[in-house]
């Protein structure tokens, strides 16, 4: 049966096709991504629009193309979304639009693989991040919140040596920890986190916004320490953000230590 053409709509518009693509990464201030993504934007055709959201280091930039010929705009919008992953390689952690929670949880899912976190300065956030993925008692074990130090040696196993001597904000500790609640969970995987989130605490050997993260995975454990700019929510949101990529990093085998660097 032949189209009619619906009165009062311009036929140009009615053949107009809207192709939406993603790319979630990790690692960049808004104002760094402008600047690396200035190049790849003067490329673009008018048809295509690109929109970045920012939070807490982790960025959703969504390319959208509206043009008649939805076959030939796929194939362009697919290869800008290409040209962009190329851009930014180790940093992508999804290309949907997927939370950097629905990411580590689809990969523990699909693994059959546990996880368990040991939390010092984010208090209880990665738990809260973890479970608001629905599905997630199929990977996720628990939680220890270890605000105190007895509560990091008596209920994780984290050597009093360590404390006194390193300090509670330090590589040791953050590996012990991650270690330790792995044991007690039984899990596969474990995130740790420990540090100062402020507004207080800071000292200048270990300024407010100091973290140790580890992450374990199986027997490998890897840490770092970040330095986070920001006030307080901001630190446990990063640091909350930085773990769980760590493990997603971890997981595909491309963990690559991360340089330190600030969320301003």
């Amino acid at each position: 049966m032949k189209e009619t053409n619906q009165p009062g709509v311009p036929t140009d518009e009615r053949s107009l096709h809207t192709e939406t693509r993603h790319l979630v990464i990790y690692g960049y201030t808004r104002q760094e991504l402008q600047k690396v993504m200035k190049h790849f934007e003067a490329q673009l055709p008018e048809f295509v629009k690109v929109t970045i959201d920012t939070n807490h280091l982790v960025s959703k930039i969504t390319i959208t193309g509206i043009e008649s010929g939805i076959e030939l705009l796929r194939f362009k919008m697919n290869r800008y979304q290409q040209n962009l992953n190329d851009i930014f390689t180790q940093d992508v952690v999804s290309k949907e639009d997927k939370s950097v929670g629905q990411v580590l949880g689809e990969l523990l899912h699909e693994r059959e693989l546990t996880v368990s976190c040991a939390e010092s300065c984010t208090g209880g956030n990665l738990a809260h991040r973890i479970v608001q993925v629905p599905g997630s008692s199929s990977y996720f074990l628990g939680s220890v919140v270890s605000y105190a130090n007895n509560v990091k040696t008596e209920v994780l196993g984290v050597p009093k040596q360590d404390i006194s001597t390193m300090g509670a904000v330090s590589q040791e500790v953050a590996e012990a920890m991650a270690k330790g609640v792995a044991k007690l969970m039984r899990s596969d995987c474990s995130i740790a986190t420990t540090g100062i989130a402020g507004p207080d605490g800071g000292t200048p050997f270990k300024p407010v916004g100091t973290v140790w993260i580890a992450v374990k995975y199986g027997e490998q454990v890897v840490s770092e320490c970040l330095h986070f700019k920001g006030d307080r929510n901001t630190v446990i949101e990063s640091a909350t953000n930085h773990g769980m990529v760590m493990l997603i990093n971890l997981l595909r085998n491309s963990y690559v230590m991360q340089e330190d660097f600030n969320d301003e």
